[in-house]
């Protein structure tokens, strides 16, 4: 009886720490597979003994949210179901009854309030007892209606969810890895609870509604299935469900199964609940499960492999990821070869070691996971240095995990920042170099400095057979790399990202010294101080780099890498000296607006992005326009020109 409450504690604050660290802070700790079998166990002890304590996860729904949101307890509470991933135990949950089976939606639970036929509240599921009011965003998901035909009072529950397309397209336009969301469910999460609904507009949350709470003098004959007919009536979307019985149950979950590929939204198994609502009502609930439903969860197709390697991933924040290598094997259709291990507590949990008989699966049929080391021969070889940069490595306590650092403050995986600002589009515009693709390419030691993106092809086979990367990619890349050494010295300058020097400046500085390479690398800060728009704090960070031997050793490599034109294209009339332009609006006959900008430029003007007394012209096709930028030229006399007055400027007709 010690021994097992003594366990029980145990798997309480793992459980606890777990959940934490998965729902407020976006990372895993341990392996959904994992996590189910602690809370199986759990489970079986709360019942073998008669005791659940009060902080056990098998009664506490959720955490209490972390936000400025404003909270509000549900009338009744929001119970979670029971589970299983047996459908024996459908069957016998069944009986001689009919049920609804549908999915069970991986997003964030909601509460809605209708009052004479428009939407009056929402509000999350939160810890089951007390959710967020979020109203306002609520009114931005995109299939959700603010109007209905119903006037009584209607409270109904759903699932907000982000389909899988929108997900990725949203991930694709974050260059940050770190800052990417790991599944859509976190992503849904933040998107429901920001403070600002005009974010949730724009990432196409959808609303499913699975339970009508209350619609009074509606009569639904006693059945599930005729309420979810009428609240589509009313304008729901309703959560994919068909009618089942004991004898049908098992081909119906197969359906499922089967389809689970070409369904959007993510779903981590069924729900099963009575047709007959007044039986399910008569049932009543248990302290932790309503009676009148089941949730099923999909049975993991778990696969034998051998453990190859594993392989030390760094990224920017320094932490160095642990990823396991194993022989290929099919896996809910997909062949895998490569699952997270997430940290060095994981590992240690599975006592994993190179050779080793491991098991796995996908979660959620989605994340290839490891189930369980069948040999547990130890974790041995932790690397001391980043393999990276070859910096020492230090093992970290956080939040009682353990991961492993790199100490080195210089490691190129840290610096990814430096790179994406060489290969951006005003620098050597490299496309196809995203932040993601730097970053596993800095990991593989393809890239220590800018002089290697140059030299990609030598690592062609291994390109070609990276995730994403195939001929074609490959081929793209390449081109794109060599048509980036056609360049102009200004850009080569910004590129080399030197603090203060954006790309203006740089060109400001090139023109002064007729482009000439070896001149800027060795100009003094008097010579810098006499160009007009460099001042004292950019002339002594430009010094400074150049005084490093490293950064002029790299810009010598950088200059025998690229091809800069010849000196006659730099003699063009300096028209515009001391003159500032303001561009806005879209044009037309240049190919966008830094065209226009690097017009002005070259003719030793400047262009500014707000309209002040210094301002000489503002270049707008459409001058009557009651734009605040046109506003403010007009109250400071200062001309706007269409762009086809900006060519005849350009040409010297004006």
């Amino acid at each position: 009886m010690v021994d097992s409450k003594k366990r029980m504690s145990e798997l309480v604050e793992l459980l606890n720490r777990a959940r934490y660290a998965y729902e407020q802070e976006n990372k895993e700790i341990m392996s959904n597979y994992e996590y189910d079998k602690l809370y199986d166990e759990l489970q079986q002890l709360e019942e073998k003994l008669g005791v659940t304590f009060a902080s056990s996860p098998t009664i506490n729904v959720g955490y209490e949210v972390l936000s400025e949101l404003p909270k509000e307890r549900h009338e009744k509470p929001m119970l979670s179901l029971d589970k299983t991933k047996e459908v024996e135990d459908l069957k016998s949950f069944l009986e001689n009854q009919k049920a609804v089976i549908s999915w069970k939606l991986d997003g964030l639970t909601i509460v809605l309030t209708y009052r004479d036929g428009k939407l009056f509240k929402a509000v999350t599921r939160g810890n089951g007892e007390i959710g967020e009011v979020i109203t306002n965003n609520a009114k931005m998901f995109k299939n959700l209606p603010l109007q209905i035909p119903y006037k009584g009072e209607l409270i109904l529950r759903g699932e907000a969810v982000i389909g899988y397309s929108d997900f990725e397209k949203i991930n694709a336009q974050i260059e940050d890895v770190d800052a990417k969301y790991k599944n859509p469910r976190n992503l849904c999460s933040g998107s429901v609870r920001q403070l600002n609904n005009e974010i949730t507009a724009r990432r196409n949350v959808k609303f499913f509604a699975f339970n009508l709470v209350k619609a009074d003098e509606v009569d639904f004959e006693n059945s599930r299935l005729k309420q979810f007919a009428w609240l589509k009536e009313q304008g729901f979307d309703v959560v994919e469900h068909h009618l089942v019985t004991r004898n049908t149950v098992e081909e119906e979950v197969s359906w499922f199964e089967k389809n689970i590929g070409k369904n959007d939204f993510p779903s981590d198994g069924l729900v099963l609940a009575y047709d007959d609502l007044a039986y399910g009502r008569s049932l009543g609930t248990t302290a932790k499960f309503p009676r009148d439903s089941f949730a099923f969860k999909w049975a993991d197709e778990i696969k034998d492999t051998t453990l190859l390697s594993i392989e030390w991933s760094p990224s920017r924040t320094g932490l160095i990821n642990p990823v396991a290598i194993f022989e290929p094997v099919e896996l809910e259709g997909t062949t895998v070869s490569r699952a997270s291990v997430h940290n060095i507590s994981i590992m240690e949990e599975l006592e994993l070691g190179i050779g080793d008989q491991i098991q796995v699966y996908k979660a959620n049929m989605i994340i290839p996971q490891i189930a369980e080391n069948l040999t547990r021969s130890g974790v041995r070889d932790i690397p001391k240095e980043c393999p990276v940069c070859g910096g020492k490595t230090k093992i970290s306590m956080e939040n009682g995990t353990k991961t492993l650092y790199c100490t080195n403050k210089k490691c190129q995986a840290k610096q990814i920042k430096s790179f994406a600002l060489f290969v951006s589009r005003d620098a050597m515009n490299i496309e196809g170099l995203s932040e993601a693709t730097l970053e596993k390419f800095i990991a593989k030691g393809f890239i220590k400095d800018f002089v290697d993106i140059f030299h990609l092809k030598q690592y062609e086979a291994q390109i070609k057979s990276m995730e994403g990367f195939g001929t074609k990619s490959y081929d793209n890349l390449i081109s794109k790399i060599e048509s980036a050494r056609n360049t102009t010295l200004p850009k080569l300058i910004y590129s080399l990202g030197i603090a203060n020097i954006g790309l203006s400046n740089a060109k400001l500085i090139c023109r002064a010294f007729k482009n000439d390479p070896e001149k800027i690398a060795h100009t003094t800060m008097e010579q810098l101080n006499e160009i007009s728009g460099i001042g004292e704090v950019i002339a002594k960070t430009f010094v400074e780099y150049f005084a490093n031997e490293s950064n002029k050793k790299l810009y010598e490599k950088l200059l025998k890498e690229i091809k800069l034109p010849k000196d006659e294209e730099v003699s063009i009339e300096q028209i515009f000296s001391n003159m500032n332009f303001v561009v806005t609006g879209s044009v037309h006959k240049f190919a966008n607006r830094n065209a226009v900008k690097e017009v002005i430029e070259a003719r030793g003007g400047k262009v500014t992005g707000t309209v002040t007394s210094k301002t000489s012209y503002l270049i707008n096709n459409d001058v009557n326009s009651t734009s605040s930028k046109n506003k403010k030229a007009r109250e400071l006399g200062i001309p706007i020109l269409s762009e086809d007055a900006f060519i005849e400027l350009l040409e010297g007709n004006v």
